[in-house]
């Protein structure tokens, strides 16, 4: 396989325009089935082709004391009992799957009370094909003569596609054709009795403007959510032969078709799109071999017998179409090998599971447990569609609450704007289903209020089109086209007939020399003219030559300075690598020494926050210490002022007592002086001296509780209380504090004056001599008689 001469030009990038940020509401339609019998009373009417009425039933008007009330609801289109399947697909799937075709999303889901006819809409009846074999037709119908071979596309686990070469595809083609049970191609299929009738539309349909200048692939996949879990419909079940199955009742399974499959889980792939991890995708190349896949997935699908409906759909089925889309190369001829170049479409067909009643289906067990998760499920769909109404209409920017449900997890990205989003509300009008089918209105009403952001066109291919007939010849197959030589002869005059009848016929043979002649003259002419044209077309040839030789010069001097221009780019390229090389290996150097820097930078720092941290330490230690300090010192002084204080005290006591002995003295001395002589003084006897001493005595007898201190000669010095003192007058005090000299610091006095020395003598003497011979002064020892 050679590759691609030209290579694909880059994808414009698409700006967001105001196609942008266009919006089309939710595209709902209503389908009313015919009744199952005449004779059953009817709800349901169809006013005109967009509105249909509710008619409350006799026994609900009964139930609601005779009120009568008709509500009438509009759709976008309303079908009637008498529409055929073809009308409703020209209506509603036809504009999904041209949108398929050219590169949008799509999804269609029918909705409805259960036995309202939505699976029969969406896979139909034999001889009635539903909406789903008429997309598979459409499409084949369209793409039919351009799609790839086999297994060119081919997919992998991450909802992409890629691209293989022809060889590689023909290999797995050998390889997939070598197995046990061969495929049947898909021209030579002859479809299944079963579903022939659901397939042979006798309509032909076919989209319009299809891209001749790619190839396509179509993949179908088939799901369905049962019990709020994903299962593939298409996958196979590998049994272990060994170790048996087991049923929900602890016994061995007989039958092998009834293993449950595996539950998928939902993924996000890198453009933010919810698919099924691990689910079966099978190329499929004509509608005949779309629908058998499709009908071997819907054996698999549960159903089970209600009292309302015998084949009730007990799971949400879907059915998605994928279509690959790929550009051929500049010639024309292969595939181009660029992931970036496919354009994937997805088409999805939602087959939901009809809500229901219990107390009117009587289910139990299972069938109770698949009931309740199915209202779930359609409750679930019902908020979403609330809120985004809400988010639209008021402004607010409430969450979906898309992850409460698989179903509406699945197809969040249509309502962000991934795709058109079409519903099909599917109504019963017997009055039993009146109640469901009241609800279905309002949730139909409110979806229709929902506006859905409108699919942005695809990036048209750079390449030139008409590239797939480009090298194919002009006027068709060669085998074809007439011969030279029947042409010729057919030009010719017929000959006459030249049977002669009679001996004497003589007008048969002029006849045909004559026709003869006509023809060898008209051949003469034909060979000048064709010797002419052959002269002609020399010169033609000549002149072609000529030109095709100048413009093969042209071409060689062309491509000569392309040559010299490429060298010189490569030149030029090569110098730039080096500087390239040379700045790369500046900046690595520049990146060293950065980062040599910032190493240093980074200690620097570390350093200075330790420094500004022990700075901060010795700080917070200075500040504790001068407190300490500060509390030492003022604790010292308080305690010098109370010591100072009391030493004063104690001093201004002292002193106030010496200043009290001295006038003591001084009244005993002014006493001495101031008293008269006897003449003659007498001895008394030692009573008599006692009387006579004590009146002779002015000063008062000390008072109790007096202090004596001790003099170092031995003499003592009698104090007064601080009572006594604060009682004299400051006059006093102030006299007397001036005649007497301070204490020493080493707790003796200093020497009284002459003049206190003096009167003291005299006192003493004086007393002396008035007591007698038998008193001595204070100081001296008392001496003993021998």
């Amino acid at each position: 396989m050679k590759p691609a001469k030209a290579k694909m030009p880059r994808k414009p990038v698409i700006k967001k325009g105001s196609q942008s940020n266009l919006k089309d509401p939710v595209g709902v339609y209503c389908r009313v089935r015919p009744l199952s019998f005449p004779d059953q009373e009817c709800c349901v009417e169809v006013v005109n082709s967009t509105t249909v009425q509710l008619h409350t039933p006799e026994g609900y008007r009964l139930n609601r004391n005779g009120d009568y009330k008709e509500t009438q609801y509009s759709f976008k289109r309303v079908f009637g009992i008498h529409t055929t399947q073809k009308e409703l697909f020209d209506v509603v799937a036809s504009p999904l799957v041209d949108d398929l075709i050219h590169g949008k999303n799509g999804l269609l889901f029918t909705y409805g009370v259960t036995g309202s006819g939505k699976t029969h809409t969406m896979t139909g009846s034999p001889g009635y094909g539903g909406l789903l074999p008429r997309c598979l037709n459409m499409i084949f119908n369209s793409i039919g003569s351009f799609q790839a071979k086999r297994y060119v596309f081919k997919s992998n686990d991450r909802n992409s596609m890629e691209i293989q070469c022809e060889v590689d595809a023909l290999l797995e083609r050998q390889k997939r054709e070598a197995m046990p049970v061969p495929k049947t191609p898909s021209n030579k299929r002859q479809a299944d009795p079963e579903f022939a009738d659901m397939i042979n539309v006798q309509e032909f349909c076919k989209a319009e403007e299809i891209d001749e200048d790619s190839v396509y692939g179509v993949f179908v996949s088939y799901i369905e959510i049962y019990n709020n879990y994903i299962y593939d419909l298409l996958e196979e079940v590998q049994l272990d032969p060994i170790k048996p199955k087991w049923n929900g009742c602890s016994t061995p399974m007989r039958n092998a078709e009834s293993v449950l499959p595996q539950s998928k889980i939902l993924r996000e792939d890198k453009n933010h799109n919810m698919y099924v991890a691990g689910c079966t995708e099978v190329e499929v190349k004509s509608t005949e071999e779309a629908f058998e896949v499709f009908w071997r997935g819907q054996k698999k699908r549960r159903i089970a017998n209600t009292h309302l409906n015998r084949e009730s759909s007990r799971s949400h089925s879907v059915f998605s179409i994928k279509l690959v889309q790929a550009p051929l190369d500049a010639d024309g001829d292969n595939v181009l090998q660029e992931k970036e170049q496919i354009t994937i479409s997805q088409l999805s067909l939602v087959d939901l599971a009809g809500s229901e009643r219990t107390n009117r289906t009587k289910a139990e067990g299972n069938r109770l447990r698949e009931a309740g998760n199915i209202n779930q499920s359609l409750m679930t769909l019902r908020t979403c569609m609330e809120v985004l109404r809400e988010n639209q209409t008021y402004g607010t920017n409430k969450m979906v609450p898309y992850r409460d449900s698989k179903l509406t997890h699945l197809f969040k990205n249509y309502f962000d704007g991934e795709g058109k989003v079409r519903m099909i509300v599917c109504v019963n009008p017997k009055a039993e289903d009146y109640e469901e089918s009241l609800q279905v209105m309002r949730f139909a009403e409110v979806t229709q209020e929902v506006e859905v952001a409108r699919p942005v066109d695809k990036a048209i291919c750079g390449l030139t089109p008409g590239r797939r007939y480009r090298n194919l010849p002009r006027g068709g197959p060669v085998g074809d086209e007439p011969l030279v030589t029947e042409v010729i002869l057919q030009s010719f005059p017929p000959l006459p007939p030249s049977k002669l009848l009679d001996i004497n016929d003589e007008e048969t043979l002029p006849k045909l020399i004559e026709a003869l002649e006509k023809r060898h003259h008209l051949r003469q002419l034909m060979t000048e003219e064709l010797n002419k044209q052959c002269m002609n077309f020399k010169a033609l040839l000549k002149e072609f030559d000529s030109s095709l030789l100048n413009k093969e010069n042209y071409i060689q001097e062309k491509l000569n300075e392309k040559e010299k221009l490429i060298s010189g780019q490569k030149s030029e390229i090569e110098r730039l690598e080096k500087k390239n090389k040379t700045l790369e290996y500046k900046v690595e150097v520049l990146e060293k020494t950065t980062t040599i820097y910032e190493e240093d930078k980074r200690n620097l720092q570390q350093e200075l926050e330790s420094q500004n941290q022990k700075l901060q330490r010795q700080y917070s230690d200075k500040r504790r210490l001068e407190a300490r300090l500060q509390g030492m010192v003022t604790e010292t002084s308080m305690k010098w002022q109370k010591e100072c204080e009391r030493r004063v005290a104690a001093t201004q006591l002292e002193m106030q007592n010496k200043l009290w002995v001295k006038d003591e003295k001084l009244k005993q001395l002014k006493a001495i002086v101031t008293e008269p002589k006897p003449e003659k003084p007498e001895r008394p006897s030692r009573e008599r001296d006692r009387e006579k001493i004590l009146p002779r005595s002015v000063s008062p007898s000390p008072v109790p509780g007096d202090v004596y201190k001790t003099r170092g000669g031995g003499q003592s010095v009698q104090f007064t209380d601080i009572e006594t003192l604060k009682q004299e007058s400051p006059t006093g005090r102030k006299r007397r504090s001036s005649t007497i000299a301070p204490a020493q610091p080493d707790g003796t006095e200093s020497e009284w004056t002459d003049v206190e020395t003096r009167c003291s003598v005299a006192v003493e003497m004086r007393a002396g001599s008035q007591l007698g011979p038998g008193y001595q002064h204070h100081a001296q020892p008392k001496r003993k008689k021998p």
